[in-house]
C-alpha cells in the first residue's frame, strides 16, 4: 500500500517536471527549477498571511497591524481586549496621539442614559436640518458602516453587517453597488450613488430620477443619499467590479450584464461643474425629501472653495460631506492611485473644514470622517477636528472575519467576506457575525465615551483641538492639534444626551425599541 502511494507521488512529480521543462514557456523559474520553482510562487501567493502572522511585529504590518486587528477580533468575540504590563508603543514616534484627560472628569449621574446602555451615543447634529429637508436625520450612532457594495462584498457579509447595524442602531451605507436584499434587515441605510448610477439608471446608463424616487418610496429605511464623487483608494479612477464576481443577482441589482467587468466612469454624467452639481443635489433632496450629501477624497482645493462660496450665495448644497482619507479603502486600485493620489485623512479633513469655516458653514454641514478611524484614539482626534460621525469599512469587515489577506479583487477571499463564490461564503453565519460586528461596535463606542468622560465631556463632539497633542519626534516635544493643523474647531451647539435621544428625527428605531 505504502509503495503504491509513493509510486503515484513520484509519477505526478515526474510529470510536473516534464511539463515545467519542455512544455511551459511562461515561467523561467519553474523551467530552470522544475517542481521546486512552484514553491516560490506558492509562498508569494500567501505572502501577506505569512508576513502578518510570522514576520512582522505587533505594530508593523499595514494597512492594519497585528495589535489593531487583535483588538477588533477580541472585541467582536467579547474576549479580553485589554493589554497588560503597559504600552509597547513608541511614544516619540512622529504623529503619536496624546489625549489630555481632565483632573476631574465627567461622571454620568445615576439616571444617565449611559448607565442604561453604554452603546448609546447619537450624533450631536442633524442631517438636513439647516436646509429644511422633509425628512431630516440624526444618526443614532456616531460610528456607522461606510460604503461597501454588494458584489465587492459577499451577500452573507452584507447581510451580517446590516443585521449587526440593526442591533447597534447605526446606519449602513450601500456603496455604489446600489440597494440589495441583503441591506434590508432592519438597519437605517444610506443610499450611495456613484458615477455609474447603479440601481437608479436607465438602460443607457444615465441617471433616472424616477427610479430613485421609486426606490426611496418603497424603502422607508433609506434615510439619506450620498453622492460619491470619489473615494480614498482611487479618486478620479472610477470603480471596477471584475466580471468573475458578477452573478445573476448582482447583474440584476446593478442593471448590468452578467460576467462582464462593471466599470464605473471616472466622473459623473449628470453634472460637470459646481452649480450643476448643487442643482442635482437639490433636485434629489426635493424629490425624495431626504438629506443629500457628497463623498470625496481630497486633493486640489479650488473647487471646494467654489462650492462653499456657491452654497453661501444660493443657500443650497449638500447636507453632509463625507471626507475619505487617501489611506483607504476596501476597493482594489492601481499602485500609484492607492499610494500617491489624494491626501490622507488628517490633512484632507483639516483643509476642507477650514474652507467651510471661513464661509461660516461648519454648523450647517454634517461632517462624516472616514479613513482607518475605527479605533477610539483616532476617532476622538477626528471629533476634535470637527467630525460629527465616523464611517468604518475595513474594521467592520475584520469584525465579521476578514483576515487582511488582500485578495478582495480576486474573488478568492479566504474568509468569504469579499467574494461571490458560494463555497467561500458558506463559512459565514450571518447570525453569529452580526453579533460580532455589534460587539465590536459597542466596544468602540463605549471606549470613545469613556475617554470623552475622562476628558471632562459627555459627548465626543465636545472635544477640542487643545485636547489632543501630537508627538513631534525624538526631541521630547509635543504640539497641540490646533497648532499642528493651523485652526481651532468651531464649538458645536450641544444640547445634552438626554435631549438628543428624544429627538423626533433620531434613527435606529429598532435598537431604540429594544431598550
Amino acid at each position: 500500500m505504502l509503495t503504491s502511494i509513493w509510486f503515484w507521488i513520484i509519477s505526478i512529480l515526474v510529470l510536473v517536471a516534464i511539463r515545467d521543462v519542455f512544455f511551459q514557456k511562461k515561467h523561467s523559474i519553474t523551467h530552470n527549477f522544475p517542481i521546486v520553482g512552484h514553491l516560490r510562487y506558492w509562498l508569494e501567493k500567501i505572502g501577506p498571511e505569512i508576513r502578518q502572522y510570522i514576520v512582522a511585529n505587533n505594530r508593523e504590518e499595514l494597512p492594519f497591524n497585528r495589535q489593531e486587528r487583535s483588538w477588533i477580533y477580541a472585541s467582536s468575540k467579547k474576549d479580553n481586549n485589554l493589554q497588560g504590563f503597559g504600552s509597547d508603543q513608541d511614544f516619540n514616534a512622529p504623529g503619536y496621539i496624546f489625549i489630555k484627560n481632565a483632573m476631574i472628569g465627567y461622571n454620568p449621574p445615576v439616571n444617565h442614559p449611559y448607565h442604561k446602555n453604554s452603546g448609546i451615543l447619537p450624533a450631536a447634529k442633524i442631517m438636513g436640518e439647516y436646509h429644511q429637508r422633509k425628512r431630516p436625520y440624526r444618526p443614532y450612532s456616531i460610528i456607522n458602516i461606510s460604503g461597501m457594495s454588494f458584489g465587492a462584498l459577499s451577500a452573507k457579509a452584507i447581510e451580517s453587517l446590516n443585521k449587526g447595524a440593526d442591533l447597534a442602531g447605526c446606519f449602513h451605507n450601500t456603496g455604489e453597488g446600489s440597494l440589495s436584499p441583503y441591506h434590508q434587515n432592519g438597519a437605517d441605510v444610506i443610499l450611495n450613488i456613484g458615477t455609474a448610477y447603479f440601481g437608479v439608471r436607465n438602460l443607457d446608463g444615465k441617471f433616472s430620477m424616477e427610479k430613485l424616487k421609486e426606490k426611496v418610496d418603497q424603502n422607508p429605511f433609506l434615510r439619506a443619499i450620498e453622492l460619491k464623487l470619489s473615494q480614498g483608494a482611487k479618486p478620479g479612477k472610477g470603480g471596477m467590479l471584475p466580471g468573475s464576481k458578477i452573478n445573476d443577482e448582482i447583474a440584476a441589482i446593478r442593471q448590468i450584464p452578467k460576467g462582464k467587468d462593471a466599470i464605473s466612469p471616472a466622473f459623473h454624467t449628470a453634472f460637470s461643474n459646481i452649480p450643476e452639481m448643487v442643482q442635482f443635489i437639490e433636485s434629489m433632496a426635493i424629490e425624495t425629501g431626504l438629506p443629500v450629501g457628497i463623498k470625496s477624497a481630497i486633493g486640489k482645493l479650488e473647487q471646494w472653495e467654489e462650492l462653499a462660496a456657491f452654497m453661501v450665495k444660493t443657500n443650497s448644497g449638500p447636507d453632509f460631506i463625507t471626507i475619505d482619507g487617501g489611506e483607504g479603502g476596501t476597493g482594489a486600485a492601481p499602485h500609484a492611485f492607492a499610494d500617491h493620489v489624494s491626501m490622507p485623512f488628517t490633512f484632507a479633513f483639516a483643509k476642507i473644514y477650514q474652507i467651510f469655516q471661513r464661509h461660516d458653514l461648519t454648523d450647517k454641514i454634517f461632517f462624516i470622517a472616514s479613513g482607518k478611524l475605527g479605533f477610539a484614539e483616532k476617532a476622538l482626534m477626528a471629533f476634535a477636528m470637527g467630525a460629527d460621525s465616523i464611517n468604518i469599512a475595513r474594521e467592520a469587515m475584520m469584525s465579521i472575519g476578514c483576515i487582511q489577506a488582500q485578495k478582495c479583487h480576486t474573488n478568492l477571499c479566504p474568509s468569504g467576506v469579499a467574494t461571490s463564490n458560494k463555497w467561500l461564503q458558506a463559512g459565514i453565519d450571518p447570525q453569529l457575525k452580526s453579533e460580532r460586528f455589534y460587539n465590536y461596535h459597542r466596544s468602540l463606542v463605549k471606549e470613545i465615551a469613556e475617554i470623552s468622560h475622562a476628558c471632562g465631556y459627555e459627548h465626543p463632539s465636545q472635544m477640542t483641538m487643545e485636547d489632543i497633542e501630537l508627538s513631534m519626534g525624538d526631541n521630547n516635544r509635543t504640539m497641540s492639534l490646533s497648532k499642528t493643523m493651523g485652526y481651532h474647531k468651531n464649538p458645536i451647539k450641544y444640547e445634552g444626551l438626554e435631549k438628543i435621544i428624544k429627538c423626533p428625527h433620531l434613527g435606529g428605531q429598532n435598537a431604540r425599541n429594544r431598550l
